[in-house]
């Protein structure tokens, strides 16, 4: 199979595209640094640093964090993300460190209990935008996080080049820009909020509404990549997930309905099957079930680096044949991702999706989470004093009620699962007047 393959390359002795002053530029001028690391090295280290990204460690992935100790968090997904993306991007000749900061950060908005505290925000936002994760990433790195502070007196977050901030949006566009000219009633995701579109229009002042910088594209495949491989292993490992179910016919069948439902709604049964085919044919595919024994494990994770190597490599080799050998950067060029490599992406994420994210235990404690959520949002908001002082600052200077609400949202957003828990659990105990 060509896309098992591909052979590593460089690009001419690690090559790295040039990136202009005007990529480099910051929302809010700052004075001339240490020379001997790049601003874009820079961006790397103020995420790294940062308490969004530690906080991630506390935060569900797909299982809860503490349920397992081998499970990944929304910080060990995020540096692996950044490996991958990081590797891809070396390979390419774009920035490693753009591709770096924009992996790094690309969960950062995401609040606790994984997508469903995402449904269950954006259910409480409705009338003022609504909840979006990577909306709410642009926000923390350009508001919320603290590290600048304007002149004037405005938050500017991270302060982080024009070039990352585009790295790190992975859809270029609005909530009504999202919806427009759509026959049906959803909302596709969207990365920025109304009121924080003035940092967006200056760090994507000239470019095409909607376009992505090959940097994000890569971002955006890491991401996927790393979710499908590293959720399976996850389910796996937890027993949740075993890889001979899937020779059953309906079971099969079950897995494309739930893969076309989440990821890939154009996809046929056939294309999912032949995808399906070629994974299990592989040599690295485990044929034995899975015990937990030092044997499994190595199976296991020679698995993962193996189906890593092969996405990766596919999405290279395609984008040097369609680009040719030149360091790509920014608008050059775009990232291909061969459309067999598509769909054997998607029905592993549509494994994990059906054994964990959809499993009835799973469902249940969504009822629980939407109730934690909802009433430390009605908690916050009848008692914003109990605010944390810097969204406290930010609601008592909040202009109406929708600014309020935003301001509440953020609060709740940062919270980690265990503070949400621990937050939920005093409140009920009759202690929330005296936290």
């Amino acid at each position: 199979m060509p896309f098992e393959t591909h052979p590593r390359t460089s690009v001419r002795s690690g090559t790295v595209a040039v990136y202009t002053p005007w990529d480099e530029e910051r929302w809010v001028s700052e004075p001339a640094k240490n020379p001997r690391r790049s601003a874009f090295q820079r961006d790397r280290a103020r995420v790294l640093h940062s308490a969004g990204l530690r906080r991630l460690g506390a935060k569900t992935q797909v299982v809860s964090p503490g349920t397992d100790d081998f499970v990944r968090t929304r910080l060990t997904h995020s540096l692996e993300v950044a490996q991958v993306g990081r590797e891809l991007a070396r390979y390419l000749g774009c920035d490693p460190d753009i591709v770096d900061t924009a992996c790094l950060s690309h969960d950062l908005g995401h609040p606790p209990f994984g997508h469903h505290g995402e449904t269950i925000l954006d259910a409480l936002c409705i009338d003022i935008g609504g909840f979006e994760g990577n909306a709410q990433t642009l926000r923390l790195v350009t508001r919320i996080e603290p590290k600048v502070i304007a002149d004037d007196g405005r938050p500017a977050g991270l302060n982080l080049t024009r070039a990352s901030l585009d790295a790190l949006t992975k859809y270029p566009w609005s909530r009504s820009e999202a919806s427009a000219g759509r026959r049906d009633s959803g909302v596709r995701k969207f990365g920025v909020y109304d009121d924080d579109r003035g940092v967006f229009d200056f760090y994507r002042d000239g470019i095409e509404n909607g376009k992505r910088c090959i940097e994000a594209q890569v971002m955006d495949l890491a991401d996927d990549i790393s979710y499908s491989v590293h959720d399976v292993e996850d389910a796996i490992a937890g027993g949740h997930l075993h890889l001979g179910e899937f020779a059953a016919e309906s079971r099969r069948a079950e897995l494309f309905d739930i893969t076309r439902k989440w990821y890939l709604p154009t996809t046929s049964d056939e294309e999912m099957d032949k995808a399906l085919s070629r994974l299990q044919a592989a040599a690295y595919w485990p044929a034995d079930v899975y015990d937990g024994s030092r044997k499994a494990q190595a199976t296991l994770k020679h698995m993962t680096s193996q189906l890593i190597g092969r996405f990766v490599g596919a999405a290279e080799a395609a984008t040097r044949e369609e680009f040719g050998w030149e360091p790509l950067a920014r608008y050059a060029a775009s990232l291909v991702v061969p459309e067999p490599t598509v769909v054997e992406i998607a029905v592993l994420k549509g494994m994990a999706t059906l054994t964990v994210m959809v499993a009835e235990d799973r469902l249940r404690l969504h009822d629980i989470q939407s109730a934690v959520i909802t009433e430390l949002a009605q908690w916050y908001s009848a008692m914003p004093t109990k605010l944390d002082p810097m969204f406290r600052a930010d609601y008592f200077e909040a202009a109406d009620d929708a600014a309020r609400l935003r301001v509440v949202v953020d609060q709740i957003a940062s919270l980690t699962d265990h503070s949400a828990w621990a937050l939920y659990h005093q409140l009920k105990a009759g202690a929330g007047d005296r936290l």
